[in-house]
């Protein structure tokens, strides 16, 4: 059963790195990869910038190499040399087929970007808040239910029916379940529950979000996936 709400977009902002999305300890591993054997004696300041100088010294797409078998450690070897050959054309945070690895292309092209400069595309995200309000309380149940599903399906429907999204998940945000909503909408948390609406933060890709920016307010439906 669809729920109705409307939308109110509060901020909407371009970003090129999401906050907190490299840790001291994916610096350390990344440092380990390439043999660096030093690693426990840097500081937390010390170790992107060593791991980032690192990176510089290999070419690009054996750094791409490191940054990617680090992101993603149960690819075999062939598919991780392919993914990275690719990143030096492609805008992979968009482009590669699989929707929940862009969050990980994303950050890989952060700090790609930072050891190589324009050789990799710089990489574009949107940070938004939104303010969803409905009729009645347990409309917004939906959100305890599937929280990325349901704010997918209900930007979705914030969009043209032409909209890409429309186009490769009609099925997804039509039916009861949703696994490529987190592909979309990478970072998502609830603010504030002010009974009748509700705040929402959010990061995600402009190529899904872009039409937003110049939106400030629409009427839309959704609904959790099933249970089951």
């Amino acid at each position: 059963m669809q729920s109705k709400f409307s939308v109110q977009i509060d901020s909407y902002r371009k970003t090129n790195k999401i906050q907190n999305a490299w840790s001291s300890a994916d610096f350390k591993a990344m440092l380990t990869l390439m043999d660096f054997d030093d690693a426990d004696s840097l500081d937390d300041s010390e170790l992107r910038e060593m791991c980032v100088m690192s990176l510089g010294d290999l070419e690009p797409d054996d750094g791409a190499m490191i940054v990617l078998t680090h992101l993603f450690p149960t690819l075999k070897r062939g598919k991780i040399e392919h993914m990275a050959h690719d990143m030096l054309q492609d805008r992979s945070w968009e482009e590669y087929p699989d929707c929940l690895y862009h969050e990980r292309f994303f950050n890989a092209y952060e700090v790609l970007r930072e050891a190589y400069g324009s050789k990799f595309a710089k990489p574009t995200g949107v940070e938004m808040t939104l303010t969803v309000s409905a009729a009645h309380a347990e409309d917004l149940a939906i959100f305890d239910k599937s929280l990325a599903p349901s704010m997918v399906r209900l930007l979705a429907s914030g969009l043209g029916d032409d909209a890409l999204m429309h186009r490769l998940y009609e099925d997804q945000i039509k039916g009861t379940s949703f696994p490529e909503a987190s592909g979309i909408v990478w970072q998502l948390k609830q603010t504030a529950d002010n009974g009748l609406n509700r705040q929402f933060s959010l990061v995600g890709s402009q190529f899904w979000l872009a039409s937003f920016e110049h939106t400030q307010s629409f009427d839309g439906v959704s609904h959790a996936d099933s249970a089951g």
